[in-house]
């Protein structure tokens, strides 16, 4: 009698394809709030977090991980938001990219992954999280969409300021989408950034929110405001 065939089994995806395996869960540890600087595996900053204070009724924080663009620092990515993060009880965190920009757009997934995994699997043990979020802007707001599209069983939102592209290698989940764009972005053209990206992602099922503005290469406070509105409303 033969030998039945084996299962066909997917194979392993992980952190070259963009996957994430950090998960919230209940904290095991009382981290600080307020303004965190977090170090790398060399005592050099790796990235800056943002935890507001603890509300009465113990509500956890929606964590969205802010990266930021091309040359770029991790302040700029924290600063995206920082200014709403006490109103929206959003718990903040910045990583710096280990090159110039976000490793897909360098290489290919990896280095920039693992980081960040790193990272999140830290945040998720010291402060309490209900839901996960990815945002950025220019090349980082690329890799968010990149990120969020491979990683949607983890975040359930990208919030995308001028994106140029989205490269994931696999997908899972569905999370939703908010993306804007300046309609005279000189460095990243509206034209064949995301007035291109935002029809081809409806088309594949996604819920996209597209808002342009009268600008450049930037990301204009009403613009913020609305992106922060559209998550909590999600």
């Amino acid at each position: 009698m033969s030998e039945p065939a084996p299962a066909h089994r997917e194979p392993a995806q992980d952190h070259r394809h963009g996957r994430l395996t950090a998960r919230p869960g209940p904290p095991v540890s009382r981290a600080r709030r307020g303004l965190v600087t977090v170090p790398g595996p060399g005592g050099e900053p790796a990235a800056l977090l943002y935890a507001p204070a603890e509300r009465a009724d113990d509500r956890p924080y929606r964590l969205v991980l802010l990266l930021h663009g091309a040359g770029g620092s991790a302040r700029q990515g924290l600063d995206l938001l920082l200014p709403l993060a006490d109103a929206h009880h959003l718990l903040l965190v910045a990583p710096k990219a280990t090159a110039s920009t976000w490793d897909v757009i360098v290489e290919g997934f990896g280095t920039d992954v693992r980081r960040i995994d790193a990272l999140l699997a830290d945040v998720f043990t010291g402060y309490p999280v209900a839901r996960v979020a990815f945002g950025g802007f220019s090349d980082g707001a690329s890799y968010a969409l990149s990120l969020g599209l491979t990683n949607g069983d983890l975040a359930d939102a990208v919030l995308a300021f001028s994106p140029g592209f989205a490269a994931p290698l696999v997908s899972h989940g569905r999370p939703r989408l908010f993306l804007s764009h300046g309609t005279d972005d000189r460095v990243l053209p509206v034209d064949v950034c995301s007035r291109r990206l935002a029809p081809r992602l409806r088309d594949l099922g996604h819920d996209v929110t597209y808002a342009e503005f009268a600008g450049g290469h930037e990301v204009p406070e009403p613009i913020r405001r609305q992106a922060l509105d559209w998550l909590a409303a999600g």
